[in-house]
């Protein structure tokens, strides 16, 4: 399931969303070449966050292949900075494509509960529970985690719980057949965030890269949460169809 567009309206000009695809877009750029070599692998080895690094559980100088041709070596140095450039990288043209258009179609109405500067925060902080929760799912790993899916994933974390009800559009392929469907955000998120969760048990254990699915899991439970001190209650009112309840329940309670 591909969401292509959701019927939320929003009232803010989502700066901070711009800005968030602006900084993937100039690092696929200019820092990953994009996506060509060497600048892609650089980019990956030296940027990117690889837990048994950053921990030095990892022995020094351990070789860990990114693919046929490729490979990064375990510094004996941690880089903690990485647990912020991690978030600006890809791995391809799928992976930075995909992930941009998961923050348009849901950023833009969860800044539009902040604000713009928490909406930021929240962005980061989505972040970084991700990169925790990868960690923490192997921490000798090689293996070096790029992407903003993880904080993606803390948006659309935010997202089921400020806007459940709200319809999101939906491409689905079956086979040769295309087609479209709207279903409450809910159903789409949920479904989502439980074959994060099936994914990251397929990956426990596994020596070669892949989804990192533990990130995604860390990054929507944290959303979800931070969601709630993070918004704003007179921006989220504005819009029609927020919470749980519809606008009619809201306005005619049912009686005890």
């Amino acid at each position: 399931m591909f969401p292509i567009r959701d019927d939320n309206p929003h009232f803010l000009m989502p700066w901070t969303t711009w800005a968030i695809v602006a900084a993937n877009a100039l690092a696929w750029a200019f820092v990953q070449g994009f996506g060509s070599e060497p600048e892609l692998v650089r980019s990956v080895c030296t940027l990117g966050l690889i837990p048994g690094e950053l921990l030095q559980t990892a022995a020094p100088g351990a070789r860990f292949a990114l693919g046929p041709d490729a490979s990064c070596v375990v510094s004996d140095v941690a880089h903690p900075l990485t647990l912020l450039t991690h978030m600006f990288l890809h791995g391809g043209w799928m992976h930075v494509l995909g992930n941009l258009w998961f923050l348009w179609i849901f950023g833009n109405n969860v800044e539009d509960s902040m604000g713009h500067l928490r909406f930021g925060v929240f962005y980061l902080l989505c972040g970084l529970a991700a990169a925790a929760a990868q960690i923490l799912s192997d921490p000798s790993s090689g293996i070096p985690m790029v992407g903003a899916s993880g904080a993606i994933g803390g948006v659309m974390g935010a997202y089921l719980m400020l806007y459940p009800r709200v319809h999101v559009h939906i491409l689905i392929w079956l086979g040769f057949y295309v087609t479209t469907i709207a279903v409450p955000a809910i159903w789409m998120l949920a479904y989502w965030f439980v074959v994060q969760i099936v994914g990251g048990v397929g990956s426990l254990g596994a020596e070669t890269g892949g989804v990192a699915f533990w990130a995604h899991v860390g990054g929507f439970v944290a959303g979800a949460l931070l969601v709630l001190p993070f918004r704003n209650e007179a921006l989220v009112a504005r819009h029609p169809n927020h919470g749980w309840r519809s606008e009619h329940e809201r306005e005619y309670p049912r009686q005890p």
